[in-house]
């Protein structure tokens, strides 16, 4: 089995805000992630296909198509947009690290076999800072 990355890069800005609790609750919380006027971030996805080179042509899955299809399906949806008010798969969601990364799962897994034959996505990487980041296998 070959594991295959590409990583693509977004801008976006959102907050962390639980309607259903106070001001005072949601800012200790989240801290300064509850900005009432959002904050931003340089995000980084790392996508993962698994499978076995084709015969043919030694790819897993051809990269510019897994770029395409990146960009297609979710950069373009999120990129310089407000996550909680922009995107539509992610209004009404608290828009965590954990709850986008499993958005993208839902857009990309399906369409990420229909690339090539016998390969399926694997794991998804999602950067909020350098040093703070989320892995989801599905």
């Amino acid at each position: 089995m070959v594991y295959v990355n590409r990583k693509e890069h977004f801008n976006a800005a959102h907050k962390l805000f639980n309607p259903n609790w106070s001001r005072e609750k949601n800012e200790e919380v989240f801290g300064p992630c509850a900005n009432e006027n959002w904050h931003g971030h340089n995000f980084e996805l790392i996508v993962t296909v698994k499978g076995e080179p084709d015969p043919d042509t030694g790819f897993v899955v051809d990269l510019k198509k897994l770029s395409n299809l990146i960009k297609s399906e979710v950069i373009d949806k999120v990129d310089h947009k407000n996550l909680n008010m922009d995107v539509p798969f992610l209004v009404g969601k608290m828009a965590s690290c954990e709850v986008i990364i499993a958005e993208f799962w839902k857009i990309l897994e399906p369409k990420v076999k229909q690339l090539q034959e016998g390969s399926s996505l694997h794991k998804l990487t999602l950067y909020e800072t350098p040093r703070n980041f989320v892995e989801y296998y599905g």
